[in-house]
């Protein structure tokens, strides 16, 4: 009776022994240690380090466009908010151009080039003084509308090409996977998990890259928005000046920007 079961515990031992081992467990032994996203950039394929290198630039150039750009807004408002409240005292076109002085923002170069205008105009102040100064501020609030908008265009293109990026880079992560299937001749998560993993981290890092460019974008161009509205203000005040000593029956030529 011992010698029954001493050779069923041999056999069931030998038979233990050349049992394939689960494949969870081969998977566990193979599968990398280093799945962080430095660790999937740096086992990751040269193209894929390459979309990812580029999605990693793209997002550094919004954040540095929103810095910048606020800054700008912020500075350029405020001042043209100052300059606009100025017009609405009791002011001649003379003495807004005086205040000025040689200063280039978008609100003092509104000024210079009303005062341009009336000189050119020999202090003659009639109907077709006032077309010609709306047509000056209108040029010069394109022109200050173009600056400040300048470089906001980047982002836009951040936002829209950054995804299709990351898919690329998705795309190439899983077709080396697949390829890694077909070398290796098995279906083990551990040919399959690595690849997959880098394709999914190009698709965040697009995301990552494409989301606060989008949202950075609309923000400025709100901002954007509103300098504008300070400059159709600004326009206006210009306009409301130029009626007034109209009507007085006076007008004092203006010493106008080079």
């Amino acid at each position: 009776m011992q010698s029954n079961s001493t050779l069923r515990h041999v056999i069931l031992t030998i038979a233990l022994a050349f049992a394939p081992a689960p494949a969870f467990a081969i998977d566990a032994v193979l599968l990398p240690r280093n799945l962080s996203p430095w660790g999937m950039f740096l086992g990751a394929d040269i193209v894929v380090k390459i979309v990812m290198v580029g999605l990693a630039i793209a997002s550094l150039v919004t954040w540095t466009v929103w810095l910048a750009k606020t800054i700008e807004l912020r500075r350029k408002s405020s001042l043209a908010l100052q300059r606009t409240r100025a017009l609405e005292g009791n002011m001649t076109l003379a003495d807004a151009s005086a205040r000025t002085g040689d200063a280039r923002d978008a609100v003092a170069q509104l000024i210079q080039s009303c005062a341009r205008e009336a000189e050119l105009s020999g202090g003659i102040v009639d109907d077709g003084l006032q077309e010609r100064v709306a047509l000056r501020l209108e040029r010069v609030e394109a022109a200050m509308s173009r600056q400040i908008a300048r470089g906001t265009g980047v982002l836009a293109t951040i936002g829209a090409v950054a995804p299709f990026v990351g898919l690329f880079g998705t795309v190439w992560g899983i077709m080396n996977s697949f390829i890694g299937i077909s070398e290796s001749h098995t279906t083990s998560l551990a040919v399959v998990a690595p690849g997959i993993a880098e394709a999914l981290l190009a698709t965040a890092l697009g995301l990552v890259a494409a989301i606060p460019a989008v949202v950075i974008y609309n923000h400025l161009v709100r901002g954007i928005a509103n300098y504008r509205a300070l400059l159709g203000d600004a326009s206006a005040q210009l306009m409301l000046l130029v009626s007034r000593q109209r009507d007085h029956g006076h007008f004092r030529l203006a010493r106008a920007a080079e």
